[in-house]
């Protein structure tokens, strides 16, 4: 629930800040006589929503999240535009879902979170969702609520210089690890156990422009984090970036497992270090039971009460890095201030006109969690908002001829993907209006800026690559349609890694004061 608030204080006056004042109004000019070059008629990538869609017409409209039982993997499902903005037209619910996860059981609520895995059964797909042809006007300009990436005043938790604005560069070094050294990695996201033929996508790594981004020290992390705990909140790409760093680690020391069903949890004994994972699908509470109009067994959102699931136990956290979005393709009713005002594939014909749809909800919920947690005075540590994961499937969703097979290094320029660009736009709109709401607890929150970097990386991804079957089809058959595949998710190792290099030095630069 968001609360009111004043911004914190901008910090010392002094030369400095003169300095600093004019160096941000002589850059502000600049902006603002690219923004004007821009609106008449730069070819430059980027301009506006219009030309992201005519750059790949064939894009996925979106995608509703299908977590497989057994490893609470997602895979995209194809929506329509009308379904994604909250269409009224219902569909019929989708549930088949078995607890467990590699490690330890879900949440026991999560049963009735998921749907089964529509491409996780040999080469058939499975369940598969009716399309709404329906596409509405979507107004030209620029990603709403996007951060201008040559304005780091645009990320109030960075210092002097941006994690994300560089390029990427192949590294001779290779991976941090292995899928052999690593004995947890997902079956779905183990690409070269799996027998992708390449390898490439292991040796690319993020250079930014203005500093260095060091190579992840797993000794160093856990010695910065001795006696603290790091938590991960979200989905199955929260779950994707957790045994990552789990990976990393382990190269260093094998930690002990101590997860419980609601809990994925580990620990290093040489520094007390835990790392946990909690299922959080909306970062909001939940609930399948009936609220007015909505029916019992539908998922029912509370948009602004943050979920008790994880929020309860925060004063023990020292980090957090939450995650979400994905799940608000998915069918359900929005709830705010206890009366439901939308829904997503689902709203009576009787009811009227929706007051929020999917993409309003999602900002709504990531500043009901956000603001929940920095002005929590028992929260004493730091939240680390991931931006949204993009996918790369092309010419289609998973089930449409969508793919991203054949791509084996970072791509020149992102193309430019509508959905993914709206709900990252809304997220750091509602990071920031968080960080105004948090007054001075504002500190607490950081900006883990990874989507427009990682919308290079479709390399990165398993593609057909899910699992071991060796009769499994990876190419294009007889009529030229592409075998199911992830484009969701990110192999292990691959491009996923660098986001705990970024989280470490995230955590770095708070707990050591440098933010060089």
């Amino acid at each position: 629930m968001s609360l009111p608030g004043k911004k914190a204080p901008a910090g010392a006056g002094g030369i400095r800040r003169w300095l600093s004042t004019v160096v941000v109004s002589a850059l502000a000019l600049l902006l603002a006589l690219v923004v004007i070059s821009l609106s008449l008629g730069s070819p430059l990538p980027g301009a506006s929503i219009h030309e992201y869609l005519t750059v790949r017409p064939s894009d996925p409209k979106g995608y509703d999240a299908a977590i497989d039982g057994n490893n609470d993997s997602t895979i995209a499902v194809p929506l329509s535009e009308k379904e994604l903005q909250g269409g009224q037209e219902p569909l019929a619910a989708r549930s088949d879902q078995s607890g467990g996860t590699l490690n330890s059981s879900e949440d026991s609520s999560k049963a009735d979170d998921t749907v089964s895995d529509p491409a996780a059964v040999g080469n058939k797909i499975l369940d598969p969702v009716v399309l709404d042809d329906a596409t509405p006007k979507i107004e030209e300009g620029t990603i709403p609520g996007a951060p201008d990436s040559s304005s780091d005043s645009q990320r109030p938790d960075q210092g002097t210089c941006d994690l994300y604005r560089g390029e990427w560069v192949l590294d001779s070094s290779g991976p941090l690890y292995t899928n052999n050294s690593c004995p947890i990695i997902t079956q779905m996201q183990n690409c070269q156990g799996n027998g992708r033929p390449d390898k490439d996508y292991e040796a690319w790594r993020w250079k930014p422009e203005q500093c260095v981004l060091p190579r992840f020290d797993g000794s160093k992390f856990l010695e910065l984090m001795r006696g603290k705990t790091l938590a991960f909140v979200g989905d199955s790409v929260a779950r994707n970036q957790m045994e990552s760093l789990l990976c990393i680690l382990w190269q260093v020391e094998t930690p002990v497992n101590r997860g419980s069903r609601k809990w994925n949890r580990w620990i290093f004994r040489s520094t007390s270090t835990t790392i946990i994972r909690i299922w959080s699908s909306w970062l909001v509470h939940r609930s399948s039971e009936a609220v007015g109009i909505a029916p019992k067994g539908l998922d029912k959102v509370f948009l602004d009460i943050a979920d008790e699931t994880f929020m309860e136990h925060i004063p023990t956290f020292d980090v957090l890095v939450l995650s979400s979005g994905h799940w608000f393709a998915k069918r359900s009713a929005y709830i705010l201030n206890g009366n439901v005002v939308g829904g997503q594939l689902w709203w009576p014909r009787q009811a009227g006109e929706m007051q929020i749809n999917n993409i309003d909800a999602f900002g709504i919920s990531v500043e009901t969690c956000l603001t929940a947690l920095a002005t929590n005075p028992n929260f004493t540590g730091i939240a680390v908002l991931r931006t949204f994961s993009p996918d790369h499937y092309e010419g289609g969703a998973w089930n449409t001829g969508g793919s991203c097979t054949g791509k084996v290094k970072p791509l020149d320029e992102v193309v430019r993907n509508g959905f993914t660009d709206t709900m990252y736009g809304k997220q750091v709109a509602s990071f920031r209006k968080a960080v105004q709401n948090s007054g001075k607890h504002s500190s607490k929150l950081k900006l883990m800026d990874i989507t427009e970097p990682f919308a290079l990386r479709a390399d990165g991804h398993p593609g057909p690559y899910r699992s071991p079957d060796p009769n499994k089809k990876t190419q294009r058959g007889p009529d030229g349609k592409p075998p199911p595949q992830d484009c969701l998710h990110w192999c292990m190792p691959g491009p996923v890694d660098t986001w705990n290099e970024m989280l470490f030095e995230t955590i770095r630069r708070e707990f050591e004061g440098d933010s060089s």
